[in-house]
Order: C-alpha cells, then sequence, then structure tokens
C-alpha cells in the first residue's frame, strides 16, 4: 500500500467508491468521470504502479483481471461489447499510479 495513493485509500476504505465487486485481490468500481454511459475500473488491491512494473509474480493477478472484465461487463448490461483500457505510465496516460484496467461501453464518442 502507498500512502499518496489514491485507489490505496479506497481499498483501504479510507475513501468511498460506488464498488461493484470486491475480493481479496481486486476491487472495481464506477469511474467518477465516466467516458460512457458505462465505465469502471478493475484495481488489484495490491500497489502494483503500473504495468511495466509488473512481473511473473502477477501473473495470475493480470489473468483474474482479465477473466473479470467481461463478467462484469454484463452484469453493468454491455452485452454488445466493451472496451478495456490499461494506460502504462505518464506518457501512456495514466493518471493514477497504480495498476488499473479501465473496461468502457454503451455508446457514447468516447466510448470506443
Amino acid at each position: 500500500m502507498s500512502e499518496n495513493c489514491i485507489f490505496c485509500k479506497i481499498v483501504a476504505g479510507d475513501i468511498p467508491a460506488n464498488k461493484l465487486y470486491e475480493d481479496d485481490q481486486l476491487i472495481a468500481f464506477h469511474d467518477i468521470h465516466p467516458a460512457a454511459p458505462v465505465h469502471f475500473m478493475i484495481v488489484p488491491k495490491e500497489h502494483i504502479v503500473s504495468l511495466a512494473e509488473a512481473n511473473q509474480r502477477h501473473e495470475q493477478l493480470l489473468g483474474r483481471i482479465l477473466l473479470l472484465a467481461p463478467i462484469l461487463a454484463k452484469e453493468q448490461g454491455l452485452n454488445d461489447g466493451f472496451r478495456t483500457i490499461i494506460n502504462t505510465g505518464k506518457g501512456g496516460g495514466q493518471e493514477v499510479m497504480h495498476l488499473h484496467v479501465h473496461v468502457i461501453g454503451g455508446g457514447g464518442p468516447r466510448a470506443m
């Protein structure tokens, strides 16, 4: 856990979030600045700075994230498809330096 990380604070329960899912390794919640009618993030509870910082030890966790995405997308009504985005590093558009996967869909100009 990183004390200055907003996602770590959400994981710890210090900052509220509109949660969709939570287990011992992952949390998923709605984005506060949605780019489409459905826009949520899947975040590992372990503080991993970015996809570039992930290693072999994170292989199973990364797989769990990608397998959870379509399940939650379908629960949110995204039956015709969705977009997944992993921004990596400042140059890749990452704003919160804690690995997270955006799941976006349901129309709107920025959704696809």
